[in-house]
């Protein structure tokens, strides 16, 4: 399993255990996983920060804890059961898992006769695959928090970030839509299998160019705000697109 390291910040504590924002597709400071984090860290919020190169989430936790936020870093894959496994259950030793964002994704991008198996299985594992064992990993964290079929009060957000690809194949991106309709039929199924338990399960379509046209803090709030959806008109999918880009 890949090295783990923690980076945490000392906050007052509440009446009650600090919330866990779980994170998978963490990389670089100004990528959307770390844009993610740093929102969800701002709300008070621990941040648990998933990622390939351990470098890249020590220097994002670290970045949140300099703003006074609580961050720790745990890297590994998210096609491998047994990393994300032991990744979850040192996220749910933090706090009450509360919200889980699946943000990982492998664009790969060539065209479809000089595209290799092993390419398209790569984007297939990381979008699909690595989607489910998220998903399956994460529900066990929230389905663990108490909920009342009655009451006001969900049990947790599992979000999934999409693309333009999952809803419209072109080359050269047949390897990349087929893993991201793959991650959208996934965030379908359970939507309806978990809602009804208290989970809100949603999609996110990210429509157009991050940092182009669309700004990560945008996007950011975006999230955060289908998390505080009132459970009586949740969301299941949002696409976000800049004013220009034509649909």
């Amino acid at each position: 399993m890949a090295a783990t390291s923690n980076t945490s910040s000392s906050l007052p504590s509440g009446s009650g255990p600090s919330p866990v924002a779980w994170i998978a597709g963490v990389g670089a400071s100004a990528g959307l996983g770390a844009a993610l984090a740093r929102r969800f860290a701002a709300e008070g919020f621990i941040v648990a920060l998933t990622g390939r190169t351990q470098a890249q989430l020590d220097a994002v936790a670290g970045e949140i804890v300099s703003a006074g936020g609580r961050a720790h870093a745990f890297a590994g894959d998210v096609a491998s059961e047994a990393e994300i496994h032991g990744i979850a259950q040192k996220a749910r030793a933090l706090g009450p898992l509360t919200v889980a964002i699946f943000n990982a994704a492998s664009a790969v991008r060539a065209p479809t006769l000089e595209l290799s198996v092993e390419h398209f299985t790569q984007a297939w594992r990381t979008s699909a695959l690595g989607g489910f064992i998220f998903g399956h990993e994460a529900l066990r964290g929230l389905l663990a928090n108490p909920f009342e079929a009655g009451g006001q009060h969900a049990r947790g957000t599992l979000l999934f970030t999409g693309a333009t690809a999952a809803l419209r194949g072109k080359p050269p991106f047949a390897a990349f839509a087929a893993a991201k309709a793959a991650l959208r039929s996934l965030s379908q199924s359970l939507a309806r299998e978990f809602g009804p338990q208290g989970v809100h399960v949603a999609h996110v379509v990210i429509d157009g160019g991050i940092d182009g046209l669309l700004q990560l803090e945008a996007i950011a709030e975006s999230y955060w705000q289908l998390h505080v959806q009132h459970r009586s008109a949740w969301t299941q999918e949002l696409d976000l697109r800049p004013f220009k880009e034509p649909f």
